[in-house]
């Protein structure tokens, strides 16, 4: 198992929750997009469940495109007879013989940095990955499918519409580069919904919010990455905006416990927001909080707004979910904005 006390105590709360685990012994699983962030916790929370004999003689099979960063990443379960790597883009055909229970298919670049030197691979995963998984769940008459979605999807909302239901949408730009990740979620969205409705895929969708933790790439590009980075390497926060904007923070276990909810006991062909409506803060003002959690480091935050070329800005200026459908399934956060970025920090320095 692995070797990071906080990962250890968030994969402990994770299999500690309500949830029926009992449904993957003897099942096989498939992961797309196996190395992100989150769907990587998953894979360790099946693997864990058999390490604790919560559940028996569990396969995960973990599709990824990058072999080397997938034996660094589960470098501790090399040796684990459950897992298997398979290596191939989702965009092209794929065959597997051996019988597939579930599928999770989360593969799909994340990060804005990606948006506007690769759109074509952006949205690719999202359209052609997704048909490609349904063709494969038709094939292997699958319990559940789970796509993994995000709340980019709501484009720019009006103030009214936020905090966010899973029936609001805002203006999205289709000729804007960046709406390459948002176009191709919401039609991985419809292609959902299309193969529920001609085939029977009993498939769910999650939009999850701004979720952090743990084994974050922080080179992702995305702004509370680089404020984790500077904190583990000792730097100050350089602001390269006004900071104004207002996001949600969800911690790591709460958004994995969300996810396997979703897929064992979500409706087919319906969406749920996962994130904290209760960790809403603004960008500075979480840049002041990272600095303040950790004193010691006698660090500041600096605005400079010089622009990074490479990241495509988002215009939306406030992003909130409305969590009331998830909580009918059962699902709340429990981990707050001070507990989860200390953790995550620690996670880093340990």
């Amino acid at each position: 198992m692995t070797g990071n006390k906080i990962i250890l105590e968030d994969l402990e709360q994770i299999i500690g929750s309500n949830l029926n685990w009992s449904v993957f012994t003897g099942k096989t699983v498939l992961i797309t997009g196996a190395n992100g962030f989150l769907p990587a916790y998953m894979v360790e929370t099946l693997l864990f469940l058999e390490y604790q004999g919560i559940i028996k003689n569990v396969r995960v099979l973990a599709l990824v495109r990058n072999i080397e960063k997938a034996r660094t990443r589960f470098k501790y379960y090399l040796n684990n007879q459950n897992l298997e790597f398979i290596l191939q883009d989702v965009c092209d055909p794929i065959y597997i013989e051996e019988k597939i229970d579930f599928i999770i298919h989360a593969a799909s670049q994340a990060s804005p940095k990606y948006y506007g030197i690769d759109p074509v691979g952006t949205l690719s995963a999202n359209i052609l990955g997704t048909i490609n998984m349904m063709k494969l769940a038709q094939t292997h008459s699958i319990e559940s499918f789970l796509y993994f979605s995000s709340s980019e999807v709501y484009g720019n909302l009006e103030n009214s519409k936020i905090p966010t239901t899973e029936v609001d949408y805002g203006y999205l730009d289709p000729t804007n580069i960046r709406s390459c990740y948002a176009e191709g979620k919401r039609m991985g969205e419809t292609i959902c919904v299309s193969w529920l409705h001609q085939f029977g895929i009993p498939s769910k969708i999650i939009r999850p919010f701004h979720t952090y933790g743990p084994c974050m790439a922080l080179d992702d590009g995305r702004v509370y990455a680089d404020f984790i980075a500077d904190i583990v390497l000792n730097r100050n926060i350089v602001m390269k905006s006004d900071g104004k904007a207002r996001r949600t923070f969800c911690y790591l276990s709460d958004a994995t416990i969300a996810s396997f909810m979703i897929l064992l006991n979500g409706k087919n062909g319906e969406a749920y927001n996962v994130g904290n409506s209760d960790c809403e803060i603004s960008v500075i003002q979480l840049a002041r909080k990272l600095v303040k959690l950790f004193p010691e480091r006698k660090l500041k935050v600096v605005v400079n707004e010089i622009q990074n070329s490479g990241y495509l800005k988002s215009k939306v200026l406030r992003n909130c979910p409305d969590l009331s459908k998830i909580k009918k399934l059962g699902w709340i956060p429990t981990v707050n904005i001070d507990n989860g970025f200390h953790r995550t920090v620690l996670s880093y320095i340990n």
